[in-house]
């Protein structure tokens, strides 16, 4: 596995839903993942972990972002505490605010999509 564990916020068990291709992707590359949503249900074998509940989570190397800004306000200041050293802004989940906190955080930004990235070796 991949030392890069990625949290996938906003996770769904969907399979037409891009977060859910990203849980598939990050798989099919042996990169370790934890994905977390308001969601139930478990994706590629792994339980959604219930983001309501704000857990501790330790080791987090990128936040892949598959909430719009409208429904990032509550859940900003619990994802910056997790220290990623990344986040990465999939397409519709672009918020300047969060950049700014998460840049003042010392936490890289990347406007991106986490597909693209790895169907093109950039994760």
């Amino acid at each position: 596995m991949s030392n890069k564990l990625t949290l996938i916020v906003g996770a769904t068990t969907n399979p037409s839903r891009y977060a859910f291709f990203a849980a598939s992707r990050l798989a099919q590359h042996e990169i370790d993942f934890i994905p977390i949503g308001i969601k139930t249900g478990d994706v590629m074998g792994k339980e959604i972990v219930d983001l309501k509940t704000k857990p501790a989570l330790k080791g987090i190397h990128t936040i892949t972002l598959y909430i719009g800004p409208a429904h990032q306000e509550e859940w900003m200041d619990y994802l910056i505490s997790l220290q990623p050293k990344r986040i990465i802004f999939n397409p519709g989940t672009e918020n300047p605010d969060f950049y700014t906190k998460a840049k003042a955080a010392g936490i890289e930004i990347v406007r991106g999509c986490t597909l693209v990235m790895l169907s093109t070796g950039q994760y």
